[in-house]
C-alpha cells in the first residue's frame, strides 16, 4: 500500500458530533475516488494535501465554507479551552491524543503551573492588566483558570469582579478579543430563539443577563457591561462550584445614552439612544419567552445591572412565570442582611431594637430595607409595614418623607414615615439618631468627616456600611471610617479595602459582597430544582451566612467571613437554601437528600485536571 495512503488510524480517531462525521466520511470518500491517494496529482498546490474544501483554488474574493473537523485530539485539542492541560499533559496522553511535537517536552504538574501564573500576574502593577491576563487564559485553559481563582481567591477576586471588572467594562470596545457569552439587540428582535440555539451548550443551568444600563456605580455603559455577567458567572463557577458549561452569559443590547460610547470607535454595541417603552418590554418578554422555550422551567435567570425603572418592573412582571433572581435588590439584600445579623453579636439587642439609616433609595437601598423588614417581621411576629417605620431612606432630594409622597416612584413610597423634611445626609443622621448607616447611593465620598462625627457621637458602636462599588464610588474608604470614629466604628464596603491600624489596634475591613450569596443561592436552586425564588430563601440564604461568622472573626471586626472558605460557605448557603425550597414545596428534585451539605459539596465542579484515555 502507497505510504500516501490514508491509513485507518487516522481514520478512526474518535469524532463529536454529525458534522464531523460527515466530513470525515468526506474525506474517505474523496480519499477512496482519489486511488486510495491524499494528494489529489490534478488539484494539489505545491508540496501539499487536497484542497478539500476548494479554500485553495478560491480567488481571494470568492466566499468559502468555513468547514471544521472537532477531533479531540492533536493541534484541535490544545485550543480547546475545556480540555486543555498546557503542558500538564501526559507522556502517555501525549502519544494517545497526537501531541507528540507539539508541546516542548517539559511536563509540568497543574499546581506548577498554577505557581507561574501567579508569578506571571504579580508583575503586573496595572488591574486591568491582569483582569486581561485572565480572561486570556479562561480562553484557553478553563480548569486551570478556576483552580487559580478557587486557590487565590481574596487576591483575585478584586480582578475579575470588582472593583476591576468596572474599568474593565468602560474599556470593553478596547480590549475585547473574542465574544464570552451571547449578545442579543433589537436586531435580533423576532429571531431571540434562533440566536439561543446558536450557543453551543444545551444544559444551561444559570444565565445571568444584563442590559448595561447601569453598570455598578459608573452608570450606562451599553454592550459593553458583558463584563458584569462574564465575571458573575466566573463566580458562579469558582465559588458556587456550578459547572462553566451550565452558565451563560448574556447582554441585551437596546442602544446606551452615554455619549462617549456612542462616540467611540472602538465600542462594540448598537450606535443608537437606548429603546424604551413597548419596544424595550416586547424584547424583553421575547428574551424571557425564548429562554423557558429553550431551557426548560428550571433555568436561574439573574438580572444584574438593569436600571431602577427596569429592575423592579422585570422582576415582579416574571417572578411568578420565571425562575427570576435580581442580584442587585435581592442579593445586595441578602447579604446585607447577614451582615447586619452577625454584627448584632457586637452591637448586641435585636434586630427591631435599631434604626437604619440609608443613603441611596434605588434597587439596592429598597432591597436591602425590605428585606431586613422582612426579617424583623420573622422575628417578632410583628406587621411588616410596622418594621418598616424604624427604616428611613434619603435619596437626592433628602430624607424620603410623608409629604413627598406624592412625587416618589412606587418602590420609595413605602419608605415614606411622617417627619419634617430633611435635605442634608448630616441632618437626617442628626434627626433620626440611627444606630445602621447604610450607603447604596452609587456616590462616592458621600459619608463626610462630619456625617461619620455624627453617627459616633450617638453610638458607642457605630455600624458604618459603604457598599457602593467599584472603590472610586465608595461612600468612604476603611481609614476614613475607623479614624474619624476614633476606632469605634464596625465597618463594611462593597469593594475590598485593606487592613488599617488605629491607635495600635489593626481592623480588618469586611466585605459585603455579593458573591458571598448567589453562587451559593443558585447552587441550591439548582440542585432542588427550584421553580420559584422565594423570599423564605433569601432570609435563610442571609441566617446561613451570619451563621460562619465566628468569634476569631468578631475579635478582629469583622462581621463576615474570610473568602478563603467560600466554597464551604457556599455549600452551607446551598444546603439551606435547598431545604427551604422543600420546606415551601418548591423543589423538583425527589426525593430531597438526606444530608445536603455533602450533597452540595459532591455536586461542586472541581477543575482539577482529568486524565485522558
Amino acid at each position: 500500500m502507497p505510504n500516501t495512503m490514508l491509513s485507518f488510524k487516522h481514520l478512526l480517531r474518535p469524532v463529536l458530533g454529525g458534522e464531523e462525521r460527515k466530513s470525515w466520511c468526506l474525506l474517505l470518500l474523496r480519499t477512496m475516488m482519489n486511488g486510495g491517494n491524499l494528494v489529489d496529482n490534478d488539484s494539489a498546490v505545491a508540496g501539499g494535501v487536497e484542497d478539500m474544501y476548494g479554500e485553495d483554488i478560491a480567488t481571494m474574493g470568492q466566499p468559502v465554507t468555513p468547514w471544521t473537523v472537532s477531533v479531540a485530539s492533536g493541534y484541535t485539542l490544545m485550543r480547546d479551552p475545556r480540555h486543555n492541560k498546557g503542558l500538564a499533559f501526559t507522556e502517555r496522553e501525549r502519544d494517545a491524543h497526537y501531541l507528540r511535537g507539539l508541546l516542548p517536552p517539559i511536563v509540568l504538574s497543574q499546581e506548577l503551573q498554577e505557581k507561574r501564573i501567579m508569578h506571571m500576574l504579580r508583575q503586573y502593577k496595572v488591574p486591568l492588566q491582569r483582569y486581561m491576563a485572565m480572561m486570556d487564559l479562561q480562553e484557553r485553559n478553563e480548569r486551570l483558570f478556576y483552580k487559580l481563582l478557587i486557590d487565590n481567591v481574596e487576591e483575585l477576586l478584586p480582578v475579575v469582579y470588582t472593583p476591576t471588572v468596572g474599568e474593565a467594562c468602560q474599556k470593553y470596545g478596547s480590549i475585547f478579543r473574542r465574544p464570552q457569552g451571547l449578545y442579543i439587540s433589537l436586531k435580533e428582535k423576532g429571531k431571540i430563539l434562533e440566536v439561543l440555539k446558536n450557543w453551543p451548550e444545551r444544559s444551561v443551568q444559570v444565565i445571568v443577563v444584563t442590559d448595561g444600563e447601569r453598570i455598578l456605580g459608573l452608570g450606562d455603559l451599553g454592550c459593553q457591561g458583558m463584563g458584569i455577567p462574564v465575571g458573575k458567572l466566573s463566580l458562579y463557577t469558582a465559588l458556587g462550584g456550578v459547572r462553566p458549561s451550565a452558565c451563560l452569559p448574556i447582554t441585551i443590547d437596546v442602544g446606551t445614552n452615554n455619549e462617549k460610547l456612542l462616540n467611540d470607535e472602538f465600542y462594540i454595541g448598537l450606535r443608537q439612544r437606548r429603546a424604551t417603552g413597548q419596544e424595550y418590554a416586547e424584547l424583553l418578554h421575547e428574551f424571557m419567552s425564548a429562554v423557558k422555550q429553550n431551557y426548560g422551567e428550571k433555568v436561574l435567570i439573574q438580572f444584574e445591572d438593569f436600571a431602577n425603572h427596569n429592575a423592579f418592573e422585570l422582576l415582579a412582571r416574571y417572578s411568578s412565570s420565571h425562575l427570576v433572581f435580581n442580584d442587585d435588590i435581592q442579593g445586595t439584600a441578602s447579604v446585607v442582611l447577614a451582615g447586619l445579623l452577625a454584627a448584632l453579636k457586637l452591637l448586641g439587642g435585636t434586630l427591631a431594637d435599631h434604626r437604619f439609616l440609608f443613603l441611596g433609595a434605588g434597587e439596592a437601598g429598597t432591597g436591602i430595607a425590605e428585606l431586613i423588614a422582612l426579617e424583623m417581621s420573622k422575628q417578632t411576629g410583628n406587621p411588616i409595614e410596622e418594621n418598616r417605620k424604624k427604616i428611613w431612606l434619603v435619596d437626592s432630594k433628602g430624607l424620603i418623607v410623608d409629604s413627598r409622597k406624592h412625587s416618589l416612584q412606587h418602590f420609595k413610597k413605602p419608605w415614606a414615615h411622617e417627619h419634617e423634611p430633611v435635605s442634608k445626609l448630616v441632618d437626617a443622621v442628626k434627626a433620626i439618631k440611627p444606630t445602621v448607616l447604610i450607603g447604596t447611593s452609587g456616590v462616592g465620598k458621600q459619608f463626610t468627616r462630619e456625617v461619620v462625627e455624627a453617627m459616633a457621637s450617638i453610638n458607642e458602636k457605630p455600624l458604618i456600611m459603604a457598599l457602593s462599588n467599584p472603590t472610586s464610588q465608595a461612600e468612604c474608604t476603611a481609614e476614613e471610617a475607623y479614624t474619624w470614629s476614633e476606632g469605634r466604628a464596625i465597618f463594611a464596603s462593597g469593594s475590598p479595602f485593606d487592613p488599617f491600624e488605629y491607635d495600635g489596634k489593626v481592623f480588618v475591613p469586611g466585605q459585603a459582597n455579593n458573591a458571598y450569596i448567589f453562587p451559593g443561592f443558585g447552587l441550591g436552586v439548582i440542585m432542588s430544582g427550584a421553580i420559584r425564588v422565594h423570599d423564605d430563601m433569601l432570609l435563610t440564604a442571609s441566617e446561613a451566612l451570619a451563621a460562619q461568622v465566628t468569634e476569631e472573626h468578631f475579635k478582629k471586626g469583622l462581621i463576615y467571613p474570610p473568602f478563603s472558605d467560600i466554597r464551604k460557605i457556599s455549600a452551607n448557603i446551598a444546603a439551606k437554601v435547598a431545604a427551604k425550597a422543600y420546606e415551601l414545596g418548591l423543589a423538583s428534585h425527589l426525593p430531597q437528600p438526606e444530608d445536603l451539605v455533602k450533597y452540595a459539596e459532591s455536586c461542586m465542579y472541581s477543575p482539577v485536571y482529568r486524565s485522558y484515555r
